[in-house]
Parts: structure tokens; sequence; C-alpha cells
């Protein structure tokens, strides 16, 4: 294998943050490639060099084999990391690397392939003597017989992508009346992902736990594990949290689990780092889900039990060199947890989120790693996985680092657009999960009733008003000359009364705040008052104490009227009414059906005329790798499309008109008005 110096990251984002510096600290030089939506990111100014790839779409940019390999070649890399996603699990691409003289920082291509389909990589397990789920993994991809494998198996089932991951082209179905939908869907997300629709069937686990094995392997023989991760906290089959090691694994259990790993890996010809999955059901029985052929998004847990840094064992590896480990050399030290921060709003079904980070402003302490790629200011677009970042607390026991990954969470700021951060602080807190029973089910058992809105109560209008008050304070004072900061709220007409209209969501509160010196003020309003005192905590930031809460807290103005709140790991937006008139609340009507971001629409499902009803499916929205249902919120006739598939939309664009339907007058019947 030839050497290199000089290492291409085909990718974008935390993870070719988190490789460049790896390479940097190693000696290599290191080269970016960028997206019209990336030109300004982060990556691109910490690597050596950097070279534009394309638009935005992924497809024109990051999965485009061709444009990467001319980028190396024009660069002077000779050697191409594609951390995960994007080209990482292309067979296709691995080869061509090869053919181009370029060192592809991964397994062979001959490897992908074999991992790369679900259906072959069964087939290769099984004759390995690897556990397997029973399933259907046949050519044949007729409707027909899926439906008869289907009731050979047994419902449920759960239909999946043979290509790709991230739970993509996955669907769980609970009897044959759902057989034939869950299949067009899968396919029809597959084939967009992932350039291919080939679907399986596997019979689906009930309760289980997600475990997967950290295998490692080099060119000189040697095949060895690093531990397990426990993945089970998911949401529609995509990772939230992740933990090493497995709070159940016994020593036994882990021998056996990680020697069907090193079999697993055996038995394609592995190299490099890899990960293979596997479902643990209650009675310690495990069965091979997939391999990963690739570095995962939550390697940073091993890293911090085992002390050992997996990217620079890669680039290792691909030299040629031996890895330098024996199975006896992993020693698991502690535990950790990573949570995955999105940008995405857990109240509106986790909708993603686009738009610019207005304040970036992670909270990192003793045992908390944060890997992010974005910073204040950066759009987060409508092209890519919406992750903004991976937040990582380690501790000598689950407690501990349980405890510091929930503090780091409710510290962390990012304004400018809704998060997942108080959902991943509230998962932590769970009873459940805090004593390390949470399975694949946990998400569906411990929030079945949907997501809590993130509406404010009073006690937090009251704070929001608080320092909204001294941000305007400070703003003043900083316009005034020969002003002394012990006059900041001081009145020749007494003590100051300023009213604030805040609405907040779905809620509105009409408060008034009065200061009472030393940093303490009274908030009044229509349902009572309370007493606000802010003060500094330990770690330099700021607290408020309310209604016998102390919370952590944060501020920005992010325009006229407008204010950016973060308490107690809850971040709102606030706008004050005051001087806008009532005109300031007024929504759109729900016969205005507007894109909820920015996406490709794929499929159109009304023409106008057509009557519909609450709940009505009208058409589908691509976004952020996703498909998104779009349904009517009221009953109406629709007046007109203004899309068709293959359109692109910016968020908030009109895509159905709906005249609504409503009671006439006698209440005998219904007329469109």
């Amino acid at each position: 294998m030839a050497k290199f110096n000089s290492i291409l990251i085909a990718n974008r984002g935390e993870i070719a943050v988190r490789i460049i510096r790896t390479a940097k600290a190693l000696g290599y030089r290191t080269v970016a490639v960028w997206s019209d939506a990336d030109r300004d990111a982060p990556h691109v100014r910490l690597a050596d060099d950097a070279v534009h790839i394309g638009p935005s779409p992924a497809g024109q940019s990051y999965l485009d084999g061709a444009r990467i390999i001319e980028a190396a070649r024009a660069s002077g890399a000779q050697a191409i990391h594609p951390g995960y996603g994007f080209l990482s699990e292309n067979a296709g691409f691995a080869e061509a690397c090869a053919v181009a003289g370029l060192v592809f920082i991964g397994p062979p291509a001959s490897a992908i392939a074999a991992m790369g389909n679900k259906g072959e990589a069964k087939r290769r397990m099984i004759a390995a003597g690897v556990p397997c789920v029973p399933g259907y993994e046949g050519e044949d991809q007729s409707d027909s017989v899926f439906a008869a494998e289907a009731d050979r198996i047994g419902y449920p089932v759960m239909v999946k992508a043979a290509a790709g991951g991230g739970g993509r082209g996955m669907r769980l179905v609970g009897d044959a009346a759902n057989l034939a939908k869950a299949l067009a869907t899968a396919h029809s997300e597959a084939e967009n992902a992932f350039g291919s629709g080939e679907l399986i069937l596997e019979k689906a686990i009930t309760r289980p736990r997600h475990v997967e094995m950290q295998v490692f392997c080099d060119d000189h023989g040697t095949i060895i594990h690093m531990g397990e991760r426990d993945c089970s906290v998911q949401r529609r089959h995509q990772k939230v949290i992740e933990e090493a090691p497995c709070p159940v694994m016994t020593p036994d259990l882990r021998e056996r689990m990680g020697a069907a790993a090193v079999e697993a890996a055996r038995a394609v010809g592995y190299r490099g780092a890899g990960t293979v999955e596997f479902l643990l059901d209650g009675d310690d029985a495990f069965y091979f889900l997939e391999m990963n052929t690739r570095l995962q998004v939550e390697h940073p847990v091993t890293e911090m039990i085992t002390g050992l840094d997996l990217v620079a064992l890669q680039i290792t590896v691909a030299q040629g060199e031996p890895l330098g480990l024996s199975q006896d050399d992993i020693v698991l030290d502690g535990h950790a947890i990573e949570a995955r921060l999105y940008a995405e709003d857990p109240a509106q079904d986790f909708l993603p989120q686009t738009g610019r980070i207005a304040l970036w402003c992670p909270s990192a302490g003793e045992g908390v790693r944060i890997d992010s790629g974005v910073e204040t200011g950066q759009e987060i677009s409508p092209f890519y996985d919406p992750m903004v970042a991976k937040i990582i607390a380690c501790g000598p026991t689950r407690e501990i680092a349980r405890n510091r990954l929930v503090k780091a969470l409710k510290k962390t700021v990012l304004f400018g657009l809704r998060t997942n951060a108080a959902f991943l602080t509230e998962i932590l807190e769970r009873p459940a999960f805090a004593a390390g029973e949470a399975t694949t089910a946990f998400i569906g058992e411990e929030f079945g009733d949907g997501i809590p809105g993130a509406d404010p109560d009073f006690q937090e209008a009251a704070i929001a008003a608080v320092l909204h008050f001294r941000a305007l304070r400070d703003a003043a004072m900083a316009k005034a000359v020969g002003v002394p900061p012990l006059l900041a709220e001081w009145s020749s007409g007494g003590s100051l009364v300023t009213p604030f209209d805040h609405a907040s969501g779905e809620a509105r509160h009409a408060l008034t705040v009065q200061p009472l010196g030393r940093d303490r003020y009274r908030v009044a309003g229509e349902t009572g008052e309370t007493a606000v005192a802010i003060g500094a905590d330990g770690d330099g930031g700021m607290v408020a104490d309310t209604g016998g809460r102390r919370l952590g807290v944060a501020v920005m103005i992010a325009g006229p009227g407008l204010l950016d709140v973060a308490i107690g790991g809850r971040a709102f937006g606030f706008r004050n009414l005051i001087g806008l008139g009532g005109e300031a609340e007024a929504m759109a009507g729900g016969g205005h059906v507007t894109a909820p971001m920015h996406g490709v629409v794929i499929g159109v499902f009304v023409t106008p005329g057509d009557v519909v009803q609450p709940g009505a499916r009208l058409l589908v929205l691509e976004a952020m790798k996703m498909q998104h249902e779009i349904t009517a919120s009221i009953a109406g006739e629709v007046k007109a499309v203004a899309c068709a598939p293959g359109t692109q939309v910016g968020a908030d664009d009109l895509l159905v008109e709906i005249e609504p339907i409503v009671k006439d007058d006698t209440g005998a019947g219904e007329s469109a008005v």
C-alpha cells in the first residue's frame, strides 16, 4: 500500500472537523472540500487547503465521486478519508480511488460491497455462523413475494432498505394490510437516499437493545474488538443517545458478542474501523443486524473509555502499518454517553429546522467533549443532515457521566432556530434511562403522547421579561455619556415599571418589570406576581432565582422587540407585541398550506376541485434526507396547487390553497366560503 502525507476529507460538518484535527496533529497536510452551501463553513477554514466541488445538493457535490477524485488530484492529496455518510460506504468510490492511485482510508471495496447490501451481508453471516434475525433477503422484489414471506416470518416485520442506513427506507409493519404502503414508501425513500430501492424483510424483535461492537483490523492478520456501544435510544430508527459500555453487558456476553463481531469482519476480509451491529433480547440472545463499514457517528464514546484515537488508528492501518494492539490491550475504563444535538423541533414531530445560527455557545466542562462543525452566524441549510453537534460526557461511573451530560446540555446555548436539546435532557432524566433500562422501544413508551410544546410558563416568562429589561437597559447605557452604572435603573420619578407583552409560540404573557435594587426585580401579570433575582454561577454564566427555582440563563436581543433566551436548558424566542397591534399575532389561515422547510416535492396527491378533510395527504416533501408528509389542517376544497413533483421549494412557499368548508347558517349542511 502506497504511503501518503496528504489527506483529502470527503465530508463536511463535525466529522470533517474531527478528522482534520487528528490528521493535522499527526503532521499530515489536510484538504477540505466544499459545496456552495459550505463556502464559509468551519471545516473549510480549518484545513490546509480546500477545493470547491459543486452546487449545494449533495448529489452534485459530496456524493459525486468523480468530483471528489478530481479535487484530490488538483490539490495533490494522496489519500481520501470519507468520514461517515455520503461516499463512506460506496464500494464503487473505494474502487475508483484505487484506480486513481489514491489510498482510501477505509476497508477494501470488496468488504464494503459484501456488507453494504443487507441481503448479501446476512447470507454471508449465516454462512460464517453469526446469529441472524429470521427474514427474507432474496432477489425477487415483487409485492406478492414480500407478502408471502412476511406471512411466513410472522408479523410484526421490519421493511428495510438493502443499501444504506440511518433509518431511511425502514418501516415497521404490524399487519398485512399495511405492508403494500410500507413497501412503496420504503422503496421510494431508499431509491432517493441510496440510489437503490432494493428491500429486505426481518422479523421485528420486541423491545430489544441495539448493541454494536467496534472492530478494528489491519493487513497483518490482527482482528480485534474494542468493546460495545449501546445505541438503543432511537427515534424512527435513528440513534439519539449512545453509550459505552452497555448497561447490561456481562463479561461472558461481551466475549461471545465480540467473538461474533470478529468472525463477521474476518468473513469479508475487513481492514480498518468497522462496526458490527446486533439486536440483544432480554435473554442475552443476540442477532446480527448489519455491519457499518466506516467510522460511526458515536465513535467518541469508545474513544473516551479506551483512550484510543480511532481516526489516528484508521490512518495507521491505511498506511499499511500494523495496528499495534492486541485484544488484551483493550481496557474499558469508566463510562461515556453521547447525545446528538439536532436542528429540529420536537414539538412539531421533529421537523428539521433551517436558518441562521444567531449564537452558538457550547458548554464544556470536566469530562465533557464537544464535536461540532458549526459556529455563530452559520446557516443550517436544507441540503444536509440537521445534526449540528455531538455532546459527549464521561466519568468513572455511568451516573457521573449522565449527570455531566445533563449539565452540559442545559448550559449549551444555540439561538436562532429550535433544537432537540431539551428533549435530550428529558431522555437522560427519565427514571428508565437513569436505571439503564432503555430498549429500542424507549422513546415510544416514554413519549407515546408526543413531545410537549416548548411554550414558557409564567415563571419562565417572568425571567424572560427581566432579562429583556436588562438587555434594553444595557443597550441604553452603552449609548449614554457620563452616566454611572449605579444610576442604570434609577428614575427621578420613582421606581421604574416597564411593561412587556411577550408572545412565544402559543403563549402570551403581559407583564410589568419593576427594579428593586441589587439585581432584584418584581414581575407582575394577570395571574399573579413573582420576585426574580439575577446572579452569576460558578462557571462564568448567569442564573435566575424565582419561585423557589434557580435556573441557568442566557439571553440575546435578536432584533427590534425580539428576544432569544435559554432558561434551565429550554430555549425560547419572545416577541414584544407592545406597539405592534393585534395583527402582530395573526397567523396565516389553515387554507394556505406552505412549505415548513426548504426541500423538493416528490409527490402531489390532490388536484384543484378535490374536497379534503383534516389530515388528508396533500403531498410529500423531501428535505434533509427524509420524506415528510404534508397534510390538510382544515376541511375544504382545493382551489390551487402551486407545485409539482420535482419542484424545489423554499420555507414558507405556498404549496396548496384550500377554500374552507363551514357550516351554513341553518346548520343543515356545509358550504365553501
